[in-house]
């Protein structure tokens, strides 16, 4: 099976020259790496991938967010088994040969390397995402030491991956209709698990290891916007994922986890941003249920 890696950047060549060092000496032989530069300021970063000989290229002139950046690069790539990667992380030598022979088994659609938090002793920033039916996701392991026996260690069957480092089968993400670019970013890989794994399985692999800087996109003291966005995208990924029976199941446990929620972020300060972000997926949602039943309004 052939592999194309897709590493979109915006603007941290500082982040993508150390990436690219660790992606190129350890990929397998013929693997297509592309760098998708997500509208960077005077293309410094296409200018930083042309110093990389074999790097496809593909530039959108202005930033359409991580979603439109990581589909342009799935529609660029010629490999069976495409793997997403952020341009904060640095693959270990084996990473991608432990992950592709995952594929072996025709089920599997998806796989989540280890990913360990960059200049730590080993503590994990995933190993494999999981998620709630009451609405939140959550990183396995995150936190933890990586033990050689512990808890982390064998390999699985997990509910999401994270995109950051995450391995596809390309024609599964093509039949489920890859990242949802209204998304723009945070959550998209957890809805796209979701999906994919209506289709297959999504294994965990510990012996393909990635370290990443973790937060180094955004800091660690996030934005009004940024929560904003975060907070859209969550209750979004509920309501798209939770159908028919399972939505008013679920629902009970949806609004506890909601209160929740809402009790942390007026602790921290930032219940404001946080309300203001669940208040747009609603208003998003109520939008396309009214298109939606116009367009069958007129159908019918």
């Amino acid at each position: 099976m052939t592999l194309s890696i897709v590493i979109p950047s915006h603007k941290r060549v500082d982040l993508l020259k150390p990436c690219l060092r660790a992606v190129i000496p350890f990929a397998p032989a013929g693997t297509q790496v592309i760098v998708v530069d997500d509208g960077s300021p005077n293309g410094i970063v296409s200018h930083a991938a042309r110093e990389f000989p074999g790097v496809t290229i593909v530039r959108h002139e202005r930033s359409r967010g991580f979603c439109a950046a990581a589909n342009a690069g799935i529609a660029a790539a010629t490999g069976d088994i495409v793997e997403m990667l952020n341009d904060d992380t640095e693959p270990v030598a084996g990473w991608a040969h432990a992950a592709v022979a995952r594929f072996s088994d025709a089920n599997v659609v998806a796989v989540a390397p280890l990913i360990l938090q960059h200049g730590t002793e080993r503590i994990i920033d995933s190993a494999g995402d999981d998620y709630d039916t009451g609405g939140f996701a959550t990183k396995r392991g995150h936190g933890v030491r990586f033990e050689a026996n512990g808890n982390y260690a064998k390999p699985g069957p997990v509910r999401a991956a994270s995109a950051a480092a995450a391995f596809y089968r390309r024609d599964a993400l093509i039949r489920v209709g890859g990242f949802p670019e209204s998304f723009g970013a945070y959550f998209d890989d957890v809805d796209l698990s979701l999906r994919l794994g209506q289709i297959g399985e999504i294994h965990y692999e510990p012996a393909s290891i990635v370290w990443h800087h973790v937060s180094a996109s955004h800091g660690r003291n996030p934005s009004r916007a940024l929560i904003e966005q975060q907070s859209r995208n969550e209750e979004l990924l509920y309501w798209r994922n939770a159908v028919g029976r399972d939505r008013w199941r679920c629902l009970p446990r949806h609004t506890i986890v909601l209160a929740a929620k809402a009790i942390r972020r007026y602790r921290e300060g930032r219940l404001a941003p946080w309300c203001s972000g669940r208040w747009q997926a609603w208003r998003r949602l109520i939008n396309d249920q009214a298109t939606t039943a116009r367009i069958e309004g007129n159908l019918f």
